[in-house]
Protein backbone atom coordinates (compact mmCIF):
# COMPACT_ATOMS: atom_id res chain seq x y z
CA UNK A 1 0.00 0.00 0.00
CA UNK A 2 1.55 3.08 -1.12
CA UNK A 3 1.51 5.84 1.64
CA UNK A 4 -1.23 8.79 1.25
CA UNK A 5 -0.37 12.39 -0.48
CA UNK A 6 -2.17 13.88 2.70
CA UNK A 7 -0.95 13.71 6.38
CA UNK A 8 -2.34 15.62 9.17
CA UNK A 9 1.04 16.00 11.22
CA UNK A 10 2.73 17.72 7.76
CA UNK A 11 -0.51 19.93 7.42
CA UNK A 12 -0.39 20.62 11.48
CA UNK A 13 3.41 21.86 10.93
CA UNK A 14 3.01 23.87 8.14
CA UNK A 15 -0.21 26.24 9.32
CA UNK A 16 1.36 26.57 12.91
CA UNK A 17 4.56 27.73 11.52
CA UNK A 18 3.06 29.97 8.71
CA UNK A 19 0.25 31.32 11.09
CA UNK A 20 3.27 32.49 13.84
CA UNK A 21 5.58 34.09 10.62
CA UNK A 22 2.43 35.87 9.35
CA UNK A 23 1.70 37.47 13.03
CA UNK A 24 5.25 38.29 13.18
CA UNK A 25 5.50 40.13 9.61
CA UNK A 26 1.81 41.49 9.88
CA UNK A 27 2.49 42.84 12.88
CA UNK A 28 5.40 45.06 11.92
CA UNK A 29 3.73 45.57 8.70
CA UNK A 30 0.79 46.93 10.58
CA UNK A 31 3.12 49.22 13.07
CA UNK A 32 4.65 50.84 9.67
CA UNK A 33 1.88 52.01 8.34
CA UNK A 34 -0.24 53.36 11.35
CA UNK A 35 3.08 54.89 13.17
CA UNK A 36 2.38 58.61 12.64
CA UNK A 37 6.51 59.33 12.57
CA UNK A 38 6.44 56.74 9.45
CA UNK A 39 3.44 58.29 8.10
CA UNK A 40 4.89 62.32 8.35
CA UNK A 41 7.59 60.35 6.18
CA UNK A 42 6.37 58.17 3.41
CA UNK A 43 9.89 57.62 1.89
CA UNK A 44 11.51 56.45 5.57
CA UNK A 45 7.82 53.91 5.24
CA UNK A 46 8.19 52.73 2.19
CA UNK A 47 11.55 51.61 2.81
CA UNK A 48 10.51 50.44 6.48
CA UNK A 49 7.83 47.80 4.41
CA UNK A 50 10.64 47.05 1.81
CA UNK A 51 13.12 46.15 4.02
CA UNK A 52 10.12 43.80 6.12
CA UNK A 53 9.92 42.24 2.63
CA UNK A 54 12.93 41.63 1.95
CA UNK A 55 14.45 40.57 4.82
CA UNK A 56 11.46 38.03 5.50
CA UNK A 57 12.36 36.43 1.56
CA UNK A 58 15.84 36.33 2.09
CA UNK A 59 15.55 34.32 5.70
CA UNK A 60 13.09 32.26 4.02
CA UNK A 61 15.43 31.18 0.96
CA UNK A 62 18.27 31.11 3.03
CA UNK A 63 16.55 28.21 5.75
CA UNK A 64 15.16 26.32 2.83
CA UNK A 65 18.88 26.15 1.40
CA UNK A 66 19.99 25.04 4.93
CA UNK A 67 17.09 22.76 5.17
CA UNK A 68 18.12 21.16 1.59
CA UNK A 69 21.56 20.52 2.84
CA UNK A 70 21.29 18.68 5.77
CA UNK A 71 18.81 16.93 4.47
CA UNK A 72 20.91 15.84 1.28
CA UNK A 73 23.69 14.85 4.00
CA UNK A 74 21.60 12.82 5.94
CA UNK A 75 20.01 10.68 2.80
CA UNK A 76 23.80 10.62 1.33
CA UNK A 77 25.34 8.95 4.71
CA UNK A 78 22.33 7.33 5.17
CA UNK A 79 21.72 8.46 9.17
CA UNK A 80 19.00 9.03 10.76
CA UNK A 81 18.34 12.48 12.30
CA UNK A 82 19.43 12.91 15.88
CA UNK A 83 15.76 13.54 17.46
CA UNK A 84 17.56 14.86 20.93
CA UNK A 85 20.03 17.15 19.05
CA UNK A 86 16.56 18.38 16.84
CA UNK A 87 14.59 19.39 20.55
CA UNK A 88 17.32 21.41 21.69
CA UNK A 89 17.93 23.25 18.50
CA UNK A 90 14.36 24.06 18.37
CA UNK A 91 14.01 24.87 22.40
CA UNK A 92 16.91 27.03 21.81
CA UNK A 93 15.03 28.95 18.83
CA UNK A 94 11.92 29.20 20.64
CA UNK A 95 13.35 30.92 23.88
CA UNK A 96 15.36 33.15 21.67
CA UNK A 97 12.25 34.33 19.77
CA UNK A 98 10.35 34.53 22.74
CA UNK A 99 12.44 37.33 23.59
CA UNK A 100 12.32 39.15 20.85
CA UNK A 101 8.93 38.75 20.60
CA UNK A 102 8.25 39.86 23.84
CA UNK A 103 10.03 42.98 22.69
CA UNK A 104 7.89 43.41 20.14
CA UNK A 105 4.67 42.77 22.40
CA UNK A 106 5.61 45.90 24.60
CA UNK A 107 7.25 48.02 22.04
CA UNK A 108 4.04 47.65 20.04
CA UNK A 109 1.93 50.37 21.93
CA UNK A 110 4.87 52.81 22.40
CA UNK A 111 5.55 53.04 18.01
CA UNK A 112 1.47 53.11 18.08
CA UNK A 113 1.62 56.31 20.32
CA UNK A 114 -0.01 54.49 23.09
CA UNK A 115 3.01 54.40 25.07
CA UNK A 116 4.82 57.81 25.33
CA UNK A 117 8.39 58.04 25.12
CA UNK A 118 10.73 60.41 27.14
CA UNK A 119 13.29 59.65 24.85
CA UNK A 120 13.60 59.45 21.23
CA UNK A 121 16.15 57.95 18.98
CA UNK A 122 16.82 60.17 16.21
CA UNK A 123 18.99 57.99 14.07
CA UNK A 124 15.36 56.20 13.32
CA UNK A 125 11.75 57.25 13.08
CA UNK A 126 10.76 55.52 16.08
CA UNK A 127 12.26 54.70 19.02
CA UNK A 128 13.42 51.28 18.86
CA UNK A 129 12.21 50.77 14.95
CA UNK A 130 15.10 51.48 13.05
CA UNK A 131 15.60 49.79 9.54
CA UNK A 132 18.33 48.11 10.99
CA UNK A 133 16.37 46.69 13.85
CA UNK A 134 13.69 45.74 11.21
CA UNK A 135 15.56 43.83 8.96
CA UNK A 136 17.73 42.16 11.98
CA UNK A 137 14.29 40.87 14.08
CA UNK A 138 12.31 39.64 10.69
CA UNK A 139 15.11 37.59 9.12
CA UNK A 140 15.86 36.27 12.53
CA UNK A 141 12.09 35.01 13.22
CA UNK A 142 11.17 33.96 9.33
CA UNK A 143 14.29 31.82 9.85
CA UNK A 144 13.58 30.58 12.58
CA UNK A 145 9.89 29.33 11.55
CA UNK A 146 10.93 28.12 8.38
CA UNK A 147 13.68 26.41 9.71
CA UNK A 148 11.90 24.84 12.19
CA UNK A 149 9.38 24.24 9.85
CA UNK A 150 11.96 22.10 7.85
CA UNK A 151 13.61 20.44 10.96
CA UNK A 152 10.32 19.33 11.92
CA UNK A 153 9.61 17.25 8.61
CA UNK A 154 13.77 16.42 8.40
CA UNK A 155 12.19 12.48 9.60
CA UNK A 156 9.36 12.89 6.97
CA UNK A 157 12.03 13.24 3.97
CA UNK A 158 14.15 10.36 5.65
CA UNK A 159 10.90 8.56 5.54
CA UNK A 160 8.26 6.92 3.32
CA UNK A 161 5.63 9.86 4.00
CA UNK A 162 7.77 12.05 1.86
CA UNK A 163 5.16 12.00 -1.03
CA UNK A 164 2.54 13.36 1.81
CA UNK A 165 4.77 16.56 2.18
CA UNK A 166 3.29 18.72 -1.28
CA UNK A 167 -0.32 18.25 -0.81
CA UNK A 168 -0.44 18.39 2.91
CA UNK A 169 1.94 21.75 3.06
CA UNK A 170 -0.13 23.48 0.56
CA UNK A 171 -3.22 22.73 2.93
CA UNK A 172 -1.10 23.80 5.90
CA UNK A 173 0.04 26.88 4.61
CA UNK A 174 -3.34 27.62 3.45
CA UNK A 175 -5.23 27.01 6.77
CA UNK A 176 -2.42 28.95 8.32
CA UNK A 177 -2.53 32.19 6.04
CA UNK A 178 -6.48 31.88 7.01
CA UNK A 179 -6.30 32.18 10.71
CA UNK A 180 -3.51 34.96 10.31
CA UNK A 181 -5.99 37.07 8.05
CA UNK A 182 -8.78 36.37 10.15
CA UNK A 183 -6.00 37.94 13.22
CA UNK A 184 -5.92 40.79 10.84
CA UNK A 185 -9.44 41.83 10.04
CA UNK A 186 -10.19 41.58 13.56
CA UNK A 187 -7.11 44.06 14.50
CA UNK A 188 -8.61 46.20 10.98
CA UNK A 189 -12.37 46.51 12.77
CA UNK A 190 -10.87 48.52 15.34
CA UNK A 191 -10.98 52.03 14.87
CA UNK A 192 -9.67 53.03 18.03
CA UNK A 193 -5.48 52.97 18.23
CA UNK A 194 -5.96 52.18 21.57
CA UNK A 195 -7.72 48.92 21.07
CA UNK A 196 -5.69 48.37 18.39
CA UNK A 197 -2.23 48.32 20.63
CA UNK A 198 -3.78 46.64 23.30
CA UNK A 199 -5.13 43.84 20.99
CA UNK A 200 -1.46 43.55 18.78
CA UNK A 201 -0.17 43.67 22.49
CA UNK A 202 -2.12 40.73 23.67
CA UNK A 203 -1.46 38.45 20.83
CA UNK A 204 2.17 39.17 20.59
CA UNK A 205 2.62 39.08 24.32
CA UNK A 206 0.56 35.55 24.44
CA UNK A 207 2.61 34.34 21.49
CA UNK A 208 6.06 34.65 23.45
CA UNK A 209 4.40 33.22 26.60
CA UNK A 210 3.96 30.17 24.12
CA UNK A 211 6.85 30.36 22.66
CA UNK A 212 8.83 30.30 25.78
CA UNK A 213 6.86 27.59 27.67
CA UNK A 214 7.31 25.07 24.28
CA UNK A 215 10.99 26.01 23.97
CA UNK A 216 11.56 24.94 27.39
CA UNK A 217 9.41 22.09 27.23
CA UNK A 218 11.57 20.75 24.18
CA UNK A 219 14.37 20.75 26.88
CA UNK A 220 12.34 18.06 28.97
CA UNK A 221 12.74 15.75 25.43
CA UNK A 222 16.38 15.91 25.89
CA UNK A 223 17.24 15.83 29.85
CA UNK A 224 13.88 14.22 30.97
CA UNK A 225 10.48 15.35 31.87
CA UNK A 226 9.28 16.70 35.43
CA UNK A 227 6.09 15.27 36.64
CA UNK A 228 2.90 15.54 34.64
CA UNK A 229 -0.49 17.48 36.52
CA UNK A 230 -2.84 16.63 34.21
CA UNK A 231 -3.86 15.29 30.97
CA UNK A 232 -6.56 15.43 28.57
CA UNK A 233 -6.45 11.70 26.74
CA UNK A 234 -9.26 12.66 24.21
CA UNK A 235 -7.74 12.65 20.62
CA UNK A 236 -9.80 16.09 20.23
CA UNK A 237 -7.81 17.88 22.82
CA UNK A 238 -4.20 16.73 20.93
CA UNK A 239 -2.13 20.03 20.70
CA UNK A 240 -0.43 18.05 17.35
CA UNK A 241 -3.65 18.00 15.70
CA UNK A 242 -6.37 20.40 13.96
CA UNK A 243 -7.74 22.25 15.15
CA UNK A 244 -6.57 22.86 18.45
CA UNK A 245 -2.56 22.82 17.13
CA UNK A 246 -3.18 26.55 15.54
CA UNK A 247 -3.42 27.75 19.37
CA UNK A 248 -0.46 25.47 20.07
CA UNK A 249 2.07 28.49 19.41
CA UNK A 250 0.06 30.95 22.29
CA UNK A 251 0.95 28.09 24.70
CA UNK A 252 -1.84 25.54 24.58
CA UNK A 253 -0.89 22.01 25.56
CA UNK A 254 -3.27 18.90 26.21
CA UNK A 255 -0.43 17.49 28.93
CA UNK A 256 1.03 19.91 31.58
CA UNK A 257 4.20 19.30 33.53
CA UNK A 258 5.33 20.96 36.71
CA UNK A 259 8.25 22.81 34.01
CA UNK A 260 5.72 23.80 31.52
CA UNK A 261 3.21 25.07 34.16
CA UNK A 262 6.06 27.19 35.61
CA UNK A 263 7.28 28.78 32.34
CA UNK A 264 4.03 29.40 31.26
CA UNK A 265 2.88 31.61 34.47
CA UNK A 266 6.17 32.72 35.33
CA UNK A 267 6.85 34.13 31.43
CA UNK A 268 3.06 35.41 31.47
CA UNK A 269 3.42 37.69 34.62
CA UNK A 270 7.16 38.60 33.39
CA UNK A 271 4.96 40.14 30.36
CA UNK A 272 2.30 41.64 32.30
CA UNK A 273 4.79 42.91 34.75
CA UNK A 274 6.60 44.73 31.82
CA UNK A 275 3.75 46.24 30.25
CA UNK A 276 2.63 47.64 33.46
CA UNK A 277 6.11 49.53 34.36
CA UNK A 278 5.88 51.07 30.61
CA UNK A 279 2.20 52.38 31.07
CA UNK A 280 3.16 53.48 34.70
CA UNK A 281 6.06 55.33 33.27
CA UNK A 282 4.25 56.52 30.54
CA UNK A 283 1.58 57.99 32.54
CA UNK A 284 4.75 59.63 34.34
CA UNK A 285 5.81 61.32 31.61
CA UNK A 286 3.13 62.53 30.46
CA UNK A 287 1.93 63.98 33.99
CA UNK A 288 5.47 65.84 33.57
CA UNK A 289 5.46 66.84 30.55
CA UNK A 290 1.45 67.97 31.02
CA UNK A 291 2.91 70.21 33.61
CA UNK A 292 6.39 71.55 32.18
CA UNK A 293 3.95 72.92 29.41
CA UNK A 294 1.58 74.28 32.20
CA UNK A 295 4.26 75.93 33.52
CA UNK A 296 5.55 77.18 29.98
CA UNK A 297 2.00 78.61 29.37
CA UNK A 298 2.16 80.27 32.51
CA UNK A 299 5.39 81.77 32.35
CA UNK A 300 4.43 83.08 28.24
CA UNK A 301 1.54 84.60 30.02
CA UNK A 302 3.62 86.49 32.05
CA UNK A 303 6.00 87.77 29.71
CA UNK A 304 2.89 88.55 27.37
CA UNK A 305 1.59 90.99 30.38
CA UNK A 306 5.27 92.26 31.28
CA UNK A 307 5.97 93.27 27.29
CA UNK A 308 2.37 95.22 27.74
CA UNK A 309 3.34 96.78 30.51
CA UNK A 310 6.97 97.96 29.40
CA UNK A 311 5.05 99.12 25.51
CA UNK A 312 2.83 101.32 28.09
CA UNK A 313 5.50 102.65 29.67
CA UNK A 314 7.34 103.65 26.09
CA UNK A 315 4.13 104.92 25.12
CA UNK A 316 3.64 107.24 27.84
CA UNK A 317 7.51 108.72 27.93
CA UNK A 318 6.86 109.60 24.58
CA UNK A 319 3.48 111.69 25.37
CA UNK A 320 5.68 113.45 27.77
CA UNK A 321 5.11 117.72 27.10
CA UNK A 322 7.53 119.93 27.78
CA UNK A 323 6.26 123.44 28.83
CA UNK A 324 7.03 126.21 26.17
CA UNK A 325 6.99 130.00 26.56
CA UNK A 326 3.98 131.65 24.61
CA UNK A 327 5.96 132.92 21.58
CA UNK A 328 4.21 135.35 18.85
CA UNK A 329 5.89 134.11 15.22
CA UNK A 330 5.29 137.51 14.06
CA UNK A 331 7.27 139.53 16.12
CA UNK A 332 10.59 140.85 15.62
CA UNK A 333 13.64 139.18 17.13
CA UNK A 334 15.27 141.47 19.30
CA UNK A 335 18.59 140.40 19.66
CA UNK A 336 19.68 143.45 21.90
CA UNK A 337 18.43 141.98 24.95
CA UNK A 338 20.50 139.14 24.63
CA UNK A 339 23.57 141.38 23.91
CA UNK A 340 22.75 143.43 26.73
CA UNK A 341 22.57 140.57 28.88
Amino acid sequence: MSPPLFDYAVCTIFARETLEAILIIGNYRKVIQEGEEFKADPPMQQAALKAVTWAASIASLVAVVMIAIVVTILWIVHKGFNEKVGKAIEGVSKVVAAIFILQLSYKLPKWLGVYAAPKKDYNSKIDGLSLRSIKFNIAWNIWREVAECGAFLIPFFLGEKVKSIPVSGIVGIVVGVASGVGIFWAANNMESKNKLAFFLAAVTGQLSVGLFTGGCHEFEFVWGSTPEVWRLDAPFWDYKKLPLTLIKPFGYSHVRTVLQICCFWGWMFLTLGIHYKKWSDSQKFLAENEADNGNNEKASIIDVEEAKEESVNDESATDVVFPVANVDADAPIDLGKDIEK
